[in-house]
């Protein structure tokens, strides 16, 4: 699952950038935030999971200058976070070891992912992919044993850019401190981040900072309207901090660590896996919501493939298999059968024909030259060949009717484009394609021819007529013509020697047996060319377009492993298989 939600967050990255719509991008800007979570808290649960015991992570939260880093000084009793006046100063999650090793803390490298551990001294505003952890050699009566983080604000301008470190410092927080000030306290970036960690249900407790005597009563009232607008779990404890006029930072009482003490007590690593699940739930539809766009699409386009399909095997049966005239498979059968026939009256003629061939055209004969000749002009690869562009071109219109008519226009016109762009090569693929199937057929074709002969071995009186007539004797220099390349295939269906072959062929004792040859033939030839070329070459490429889409602009994450993720989060009593 940490896989795919990795995947899923980078391909919204990745879309995001190339996003033109404001909308869209805001929306996008939201699910990346929420998988940087679910990231996150899945990588929790793996160190949670681990036999190392773990400890207490309390992170200080708050919008800019609420006095989160001052908080934290106080809290450790140490002035060991930076403070300063000056809005977005803290740009990297900043630990503090408080009463803890860092032996304690070495799950964190695993936990930060791409993030680099580094000395607090060393932390560089130049890049933000890092975090600090520091060791304490003394403690504080206001905090438990714990790691106290310091967080960047959520709601600068720039904090867009250090945003994933406080999700990832935020998500690891077994206790989260809000800081807020009397002025800050009702901006909606606050309560948007508040209603964006419902989901990881942990104890919070709220700091009104910088208070002036009294105000602490409206305040508070305040906040609390404004919880029960955001959140549905209870109102947490607020505690007031007094401005000191003399030190700047906020009076912490011995009171208040009572408060930290209790909430400690509410933790329970156990619950993380079921809190996980829960958050990938909530929000998996919404997340797979463009996902789920590009598969309808692909779907889509996939059933636009196969009735294009279809449409080009019925027009190669209408113009070819079943046409009357334009057939020309089962003649050249007929052409090689009659090269098969011993004809008395007609070896001294074709015995002088052989030898007045030239040495170089007879071997260019045993290479296959005849098979070639027999390609290159035969009606059926022609017509094959307008099959293809005219689907082709089809194709082209009803990607931009799509394109007009649907939610997923951008991706029906990237399509399009994409599919002019490949139409020349995929035309040239289909082309060579037609004509080495049309050269390899051709044992097909004397194979039917050899059964033929064998017939008529069996049927002496038939094989007799055929040699004692001159129409076969003409038919028979019609095929060694067509086999010399001096006549095409289509002029051989035509010719009215070899019309009269076949009707006598057809009236004879073997009639139904030839009808039954061509038959199987035809069926031969329409598997093969279906399957060949109009699958394998045409179509298969065709289905194959969407997967060579810029991976930059759209999601193309395959189905199998959509599916594969969706089945971990079938609900199990244990949560997720993962943890």
């Amino acid at each position: 699952m940490l896989e795919f939600i990795q995947l899923l967050k980078q391909r919204y990255q990745s879309v995001f950038s190339q996003q033109g719509n404001e909308a869209r991008r805001i929306l996008y800007q939201q699910r990346i935030d929420q998988l940087l979570l679910a990231e996150a808290f899945i990588r929790k649960g793996q160190m949670l999971n681990t036999s190392t015991a773990q400890p207490l992570h309390i992170a200080v939260i708050g919008p800019t200058q609420a006095g989160k880093s001052s908080l934290v000084n106080a809290l450790l009793n140490r002035p060991l976070a930076g403070v300063s006046p000056l809005a977005g100063y803290t740009v990297h999650p900043q630990g503090f070891c408080h009463g803890v090793t860092m032996a304690d803390c070495q799950s964190l490298p695993h936990y930060f992912g791409r993030f680099q551990q580094l000395p607090q001294s060393q932390l560089s505003k130049e890049r933000y992919d890092c975090y600090s952890l520091t060791a304490l050699d003394s403690t504080s009566t206001h905090l438990p044993h714990c790691v106290l983080w310091d967080t960047p604000d959520f709601d600068s301008i720039d904090s867009a850019t250090y945003r994933e470190g406080v999700i990832r410092a935020v998500a690891l927080a077994d206790i989260v401190i809000l800081v807020v000030s009397k002025e800050k306290y009702a901006d909606q970036s606050v309560w948007d981040m508040m209603a964006f960690l419902q989901d990881l249900h942990q104890p919070v407790l709220i700091c009104l900072n910088k208070l002036p005597e009294g105000a602490e009563a409206i305040l508070i009232n305040s906040l609390q309207e404004k919880w029960r607008m955001t959140r549905t779990d209870t109102f947490p404890d607020v505690v007031p901090l007094f401005y000191d006029k003399h030190t700047g930072a906020p009076q912490w009482s011995s009171a208040h660590a009572a408060l930290l003490q209790s909430l400690t007590r509410q933790v329970n690593p156990k619950k993380t896996p079921r809190f996980t699940q829960e958050l990938l739930q909530k929000h998996w539809q919404y997340w797979l919501e463009p996902i789920r766009a590009e598969h309808q699409a692909v779907a889509d386009w996939q059933a636009l493939c196969n009735d294009a399909m279809q449409a080009a095997i019925a027009s190669y049966q209408r113009d070819f298999l079943n046409h009357p005239h334009h057939y020309e498979t089962f003649q050249h059968a007929l052409a090689e059968l009659l090269t098969l026939l011993e004809i008395p009256h007609l070896a001294g003629f074709l015995a002088g024909a052989r030898k007045a061939l030239t040495w170089p055209l007879r071997q260019i004969m045993k290479l296959g030259r005849k098979r070639e000749h027999i390609a290159n002009s035969s009606h059926e690869v022609a017509l094959l060949k307008q099959i293809a562009e005219h689907t082709l071109i089809q194709l082209v219109d009803k990607l931009l009717d799509h394109a007009e008519n649907n939610a997923q226009s951008q991706w029906w016109k990237a399509l399009n484009s994409l599919l002019r762009a490949e139409r020349v090569r995929m035309l040239e693929e289909f082309s060579n394609a037609a004509h080495h199937y049309h050269i390899d057929f051709q044992q097909d074709v004397e194979h039917a021819a050899e059964q033929l002969y064998h017939k008529l071995q069996q049927q002496p009186m038939v094989l007799n007529t055929l040699r004692a007539t001159r129409v076969t004797a003409d038919a028979a220099v019609i095929a060694f013509t067509l086999h010399t390349g001096g006549i095409g295939v289509q002029d051989l269906v035509i010719a009215p020697a070899m019309l009269t072959v076949t009707s006598m062929l057809t009236e004879s004792a073997i009639g139904r047996y030839m009808h039954k040859v061509e038959n199987d033939l035809k069926q031969q030839q329409l598997s093969i060319v279906k399957q060949r070329l109009f699958i394998d070459t045409l179509i298969n490429r065709l289905s194959a377009l969407p997967e060579h889409l810029s991976a930059l602009t759209y999601f193309n994450i395959p189905l199998e492993s959509l599916h594969a993720a969706e089945q971990q989060l079938i609900d199990k009593r244990h949560g997720l298989r993962l943890l």
